[in-house]
């Protein structure tokens, strides 16, 4: 008999024991441990914060959040976030409080990065606030944009691009036929005028000896006449002539080489200038065919990332393929 009260003496001792430690071991994960300072701070958007967010100082726990009240202001609604921290905890002035999720699973916590003043915050006061940093709603607002830059400017140009190929690869296409009928009709000719230079050559050496016999004459004429000061003026003019000639000369060559290379670069059919039309068009084409259904997966990929991560945050079990926690609140 008194063997079994000394059992049921230890085995409450042992239960009392697991109580207070379960007791104390919440008011440690809550930070609720002892006396708190009350702090506050406004925001735009409170997602994820509700009465017991806990509330961390540069990483480190230090309370938790005790009310959420919407407040109006100049026509919008605005929500002040009232916590509690352990009390004598120093919080510079300019330190600043952003709502923040640690990782792509970890629960929200209003985050506390601290500041470089030496001065305090008393208790009570505001505390300087950043609104929360969401990566995938900037993805998603990056995606609506870049969408409608593709619809209003990539896509017109795109289009005026393409008729401006169109064009061009029309005007080659007739011009270039002229320029080869021309070219050829020109090779014609030359062809005839050589047949008839073959023909009129002996005619035209039997007068150009007898002009020659008659230059010496005129020649003998002509050197009884020339004193050396006239002949040093002619020698100087003839000099003068000769430069004169050859720069002539290569301007034609020069005039010769350009016409033959745009004339081979416009009527060759494998050229290099109707190849890349050939290829920005298809290229062109393609882009805009393909435009809108990479515009639409763009902005669905975004919103089933969003989705995605908004259900993981609600319940990290989705993971684990498992049912989603029991609401014991409802149970209650």
């Amino acid at each position: 008999m008194r063997s079994s009260k000394i059992n049921y003496l230890v085995v409450g001792v042992f239960v009392i024991g697991m109580v207070v430690a379960l007791v104390g071991s919440i008011a440690l994960l809550t930070g609720r441990t002892g006396a708190t300072d009350n702090y506050h701070a406004y925001y735009a958007n409170v997602t994820g914060v509700k009465f017991g967010t806990q509330v961390v100082y540069e990483g480190y726990p230090i309370g938790q959040v005790e009310a959420v009240i919407p407040e109006e202001k100049d026509g919008r609604m605005q929500f002040r976030v009232n916590f509690g921290v352990t009390q004598g905890w120093r919080i510079p002035n300019d330190s600043i409080g952003e709502v923040a999720a640690p990782g792509l699973l970890a629960a929200v916590t209003l985050s506390i990065k601290a500041g470089r003043s030496k001065v305090a915050l008393k208790p009570g006061e505001q505390i300087i606030s950043k609104e929360r940093s969401d990566v995938f709603a900037v993805v998603s607002s990056v995606a609506g944009q870049l969408g409608e830059l593709t619809e209003n400017n990539i896509k017109p140009l795109l289009t005026h691009v393409d008729t401006a190929v169109q064009g061009i690869n029309r005007i080659i296409e007739k011009e270039g036929e002229t320029l080869f009928q021309d070219a050829r009709k020109v090779t014609n000719d030359l062809s005839v005028l050589v047949g008839l230079m073959a023909e009129r050559v002996p005619r035209i050496a039997d007068d150009i000896e007898e002009f020659a016999s008659k230059m010496n004459v005129t020649a003998d004429q002509f050197q009884k006449l020339m004193t050396p000061a006239n002949r040093e003026k002619m020698e100087n003019a003839i000099s003068n002539l000769d430069a004169a000639s050859a720069k002539v000369d290569a301007m034609l060559d020069s005039i010769n080489t350009l016409v033959e290379d745009i004339g081979k670069l416009v009527v060759n059919e494998d050229g290099d200038v109707k190849k890349t039309l050939s290829e920005t068009r298809y290229i062109v084409e393609s882009v805009s065919r393909h435009i809108d259904s990479i515009n639409q997966n763009m902005e669905g990929a975004a919103r089933n990332m969003y989705e995605f991560t908004r259900q993981i945050r609600q319940n990290p079990s989705l993971l684990l393929g498992s049912e989603p926690p029991e609401d014991k609140s409802k149970s209650q």
